[in-house]
């Protein structure tokens, strides 16, 4: 507390209190810099597409390969109607979430029962942005649970109930309806954030360390713009011996058959002047050679609080390399991966693919007889995301090949990292290699191919055949 840090006096209050006083409009400014600012609409899409990219995918953990194809194709099907709007499938999903991440912070989700006609599992799911949970609802229910942020909690601060608006607070239909709550048990939301302290109730936008500084650099790029544009209006000045002989209503300068006070600059212009006038040209001053440092150590800084590499806010590659690259890439994956296991899966695909599980079964779509005595066994499914497309993936393929063949590292954790079913490929690889030998084709570079290449020929077959083979055999190696 001496001089130096005298001012420096930070808040003490929880993060449930900050975010009940600040939540709505960090919200809000999140919102505003995603919708107007490009740096921040770039992040966000690098974000999206690392995350979750073409969808965060299951793989269950079965040993009885009936059940399991059965199961995986009932699931595939589902996909398609999981949107309670209609408007993308489970994965389109996943992207909504994670773009709601990145600008609020958190999203729910809330299981909805499918209609009748609804072919398939009939469950759906229901996007709900944070701006349907109010922070300003903090009060003791009547049965004396807490209500905080909106969420209820019990005695022992487990969460039983969300009280969501019954509709969109900024909508206009809110303006002829009133705004009410509704009250949803806990069992049939999805509630997903990343909490950073123990105890958080609500989440935070992903870029709130960088709001302020995002905000002030485009302020002051915007008015480095204004100010060059008004610099540039002004091409040149003209000045005279007598000021007042220029405003002259009888001295109107006469050009192309045009009278006017001021002459018109033209591309080949020759223009002459009164008696005792002179002009001289605009010389607007440039930004310096600082502003461009000042931008990049600004916006580096910006992208380091998002968590975002540089090159992919700004698309700016002038200063990157492949060790950079690859280093920066490598640093912000593994930051999505941490997010993808501990908030995509645990918070939403794991309680997904459980109540999925439960409606296909009452259903009858999906014919478990043991799912009540072995539930867990069913709930066995290992979440595979998207892969991750290097710089030099010829490079990458050799190292993978290489911990492969010294046992290292199993074959179905290079599939699996690269986004597939290892199950499902080796059952396509089997199918490739059995079309392949039926229908007679020799592909020289493929394991089938060099094995068939190598096989003797039998003690009887013809000689000369078996010459012409090897002829062909040789001709297709060398093409």
């Amino acid at each position: 507390m001496r001089r130096r840090l005298s001012t420096w006096q930070p808040t003490r209050a929880s993060m449930t209190q900050l975010v009940s006083a600040d939540g709505e409009q960090l919200r809000a400014r999140s919102r505003d810099l995603l919708r107007n600012n490009p740096y921040v609409a770039s992040a966000a899409e690098s974000f999206v597409a690392n995350l979750v990219g073409t969808g965060i995918k299951p793989s269950l953990l079965l040993g009885d390969a009936a059940v399991k194809d059965s199961l995986q194709s009932l699931w595939r099907e589902w996909t398609d109607q999981a949107d309670f709007t209609g408007q993308t499938d489970f994965y389109g999903l996943q992207a909504l979430v994670a773009r709601a991440l990145f600008e609020a912070g958190e999203c729910f989700i809330r299981f909805r029962s499918g209609s009748n006609n609804m072919p398939g599992v009939p469950l759906q799911l229901q996007l709900l942005e944070s701006e349907m949970l109010a922070y300003n609802k903090n009060h003791m229910a009547d049965d004396g649970n807490q209500i905080i942020n909106g969420i209820e909690l019990d005695g022992n601060d487990r969460r039983i109930a969300y009280w969501f608006y019954s509709v969109y607070p900024g909508d206009p239909y809110y303006r002829v309806h009133p705004l009410t709550y509704v009250r949803v048990p806990a069992d049939e939301v999805l509630h997903i954030y990343r909490p950073l302290r123990p105890g958080q109730m609500r989440g935070v936008p992903w870029i709130t360390p960088s709001i302020v500084k995002l905000f002030t650099v485009d302020q002051y790029d915007d008015a480095e713009l204004e100010r060059k544009k008004l610099a540039a209006m002004y091409a040149g000045f003209i000045t005279s011996a007598a000021p007042a002989d220029m405003f002259d209503e009888d001295s109107d300068i006469v050009q192309n058959g045009e009278s006017g006070p001021f002459p018109v600059l033209e591309p080949g212009t020759i223009q002459s002047l009164l008696p005792g006038e002179e002009i001289k040209f605009s010389e607007p001053t440039e930004a310096g050679n600082s502003y461009e440092p000042f931008q990049y150590r600004n916006l580096l800084a910006a992208s380091s609080g998002m968590g975002v590499p540089y090159m992919s806010a700004t698309g700016d590659n002038a200063k990157a390399n492949y060790s950079s690259s690859r280093q920066s890439l490598v640093e912000f994956r593994n930051r999505l991966a941490q997010l993808q296991h501990s908030c995509m899966v645990f918070q939403m695909c794991r309680p997904v693919w459980a109540r999925w599980l439960t409606d296909a079964v009452i259903s009858g779509e999906a014919d478990i007889p043991d799912l009540l005595q072995n539930r867990r066994k069913y709930l066995k499914v290992k979440w595979i995301p998207p892969r991750f497309d290097w710089i030099d993936p010829l490079k990458d393929g050799q190292a993978e090949k290489l911990l492969v063949d010294n046992g290292f590292k199993s074959r179905s954790d290079v599939i699996e990292e690269l986004g597939f079913d290892p199950e499902e490929t080796d059952r396509r690889i089997a199918a490739d290699q059995a079309r392949i030998s039926d229908l007679g084709i020799l592909l020289t570079d493929s394991p089938l191919g060099q094995s068939l290449s190598k096989t003797p020929p039998a003690d009887d077959a013809d000689p000369d055949q078996a010459e012409s083979n090897e002829e062909n055999l040789e001709g297709q190696a060398t093409r």
